[in-house]
């Protein structure tokens, strides 16, 4: 099965937060939703850039893109 890595970007002095924050309930979606999850984080990427991400299955994207709505995503090998 191919993996996709689903990121939303938050921009400012709080996004390290703010990402951190939305990582928390991205976990809760999946156990309600009862969909795989095969991890989820935060990455900083400058003071002012960070990141929230999902690795879930490709099958599960489209569902996962209406709910959710994230900025990006990226191909998992």
């Amino acid at each position: 099965m191919k993996k996709i890595k689903i990121i939303w970007d938050f921009r400012g002095p709080v996004s390290q937060k703010i990402a951190e924050h939305h990582e928390k309930h991205l976990q809760e979606f999946f156990k309600i939703e009862n969909k795989k999850l095969y991890e989820s984080g935060t990455e900083k990427l400058t003071e002012m850039h960070c990141i929230a991400y999902s690795i879930i299955d490709k099958s599960d994207l489209d569902h996962i893109k209406i709910k959710l709505k994230p900025n990006r995503a990226q191909l998992i090998n």
